[in-house]
């Protein structure tokens, strides 16, 4: 597939488009007029930019377009979960998910064309990996969901909340993702609240610790084991930035929030493998003293792993103690299970450039079993 030429303005934050209409001799309302065109009116075709002068919609079309990822699949669960496959320029496809609730929608936003990670829990980490996305491709997910799923009155937001937990680790796509992230809270775009946008990271400390200066929002972070030895195996990039390291850039990251605010950690419950009495005490003192909650999360099964979802019964047992510790816990809900669109079964078809594949099983094969 040809790449075009034209410059993609989905690739635009609102102070850049000011720049880039400044360097054409254009004021720079034309940058809010061209973003609240795009993203809150969903209009992709710059004739029907109205407000815009005849010329410099005749210039816009000569240079520049709006061009959107491609609606591969787009399937629905039982439980109402949506999940597209998303075919990009290049021939590689990523995956987007949006989970309605009575209080909210959410919709599961990818980062990346597979994941440079390897997490051995997670469908993702077994496509490998190909290249980070454009800020029009990650924003370009919540432009074709928006307009897909239209709300019933003018008053109405479908789509509530965001969350970069898709495919990929965001972090280490840094600028892509701010930048996205910028245009999912500006009021002339899809203002949505601070609270309301959740950057989902395994830790990369480093970037962490930028993320606060670039823009504010949620943070979620993928712990999923208490002590360095497991969660060496289950999330390598560990040996790299251990758990100490991880809680302590948590603290800086929260430093001066409200109370009320909290990190969420991401803890999959791993049949024999994390999900111990032993475990959930090592979790509770860990986080005795970071402003968390706990999202426990059931595995969710795909091909050829040889990882177990825990039992009710364990899952259950694991939260008590943590409660019984005072940590604020959610057992997540299992939501499009029957659509793959689950948490860590999100894969797409990725261009792998990474052989992660072939190394995956001896990878996998190394966590060992706790009885």
């Amino acid at each position: 597939m040809a790449e075009s030429q034209k410059i993609n303005l989905l690739d635009f934050t609102s102070e850049k488009l000011k720049d880039f209409f400044l360097e054409r001799g254009e004021k720079p309302f034309r940058a809010t007029q061209i973003i609240k065109w795009m993203h809150q009116q969903g209009v992709n075709n710059f004739s029907e930019m109205t407000n815009v002068s005849k010329a410099l919609r005749e210039e816009l079309a000569e240079i520049a377009e709006i061009r959107l990822p491609e609606i591969a699949i787009d399937n629905k669960s039982e439980d109402g979960t949506h999940k597209w496959l998303l075919r990009l320029e290049d021939g590689n496809c990523i995956e987007a998910v949006f989970i309605p609730e009575d209080d909210r929608g959410t919709l599961c936003i990818s980062s990346q064309v597979g994941c440079a990670l390897d997490c051995t829990f997670c469908s993702t980490a077994r496509q490998g990996f190909s290249r980070n996305l454009s800020v029009a491709e990650i924003i370009g997910q919540l432009w074709v969901a928006k307009n897909i799923l239209q709300p019933d009155s003018d008053s109405e937001r479908v789509i509530s909340n965001v969350v970069m937990m898709g495919m990929g680790e965001p972090l280490l796509n840094f600028e892509n993702v701010v930048d996205a992230m910028k245009l999912m809270l500006d009021d002339n775009a899809y203002g949505l609240s601070k609270r309301r946008v959740t950057l989902s990271t395994s830790g990369v400390v480093p970037a962490l610790d930028r993320l606060r200066d670039e823009v504010e929002v949620s943070l979620a972070v993928s712990l999923h084991a208490a002590n360095d030895n497991l969660r060496d195996q289950l999330v390598p990039i560990n040996r790299k930035y251990p758990i100490k390291q991880l809680i302590d850039c948590c603290h800086r990251y929260m430093a001066g929030k409200a109370a009320r605010e909290k990190i969420t950690i991401e803890y999959v419950m791993l049949d024999k493998v994390n999900d111990s009495d032993e475990d959930a005490r090592q979790l509770a003192f860990l986080l005795k003293d970071v402003p968390a909650k706990v999202n426990l999360i059931p595995f969710n099964p795909f091909p050829e792993t040889r990882y177990k979802r825990s039992s009710n019964n364990r899952i259950h047992r694991f939260r008590d103690i943590l409660v019984d510790a005072g940590l604020i816990v959610i057992t997540r809900k299992t939501r499009g299970e029957d659509i793959d669109a689950a948490c860590g079964q999100l894969a797409g078809q990725v261009k792998d450039r990474s052989r992660r594949q072939e190394h995956f099983v001896r990878i996998e094969g190394s966590v060992g079993s706790k009885g």
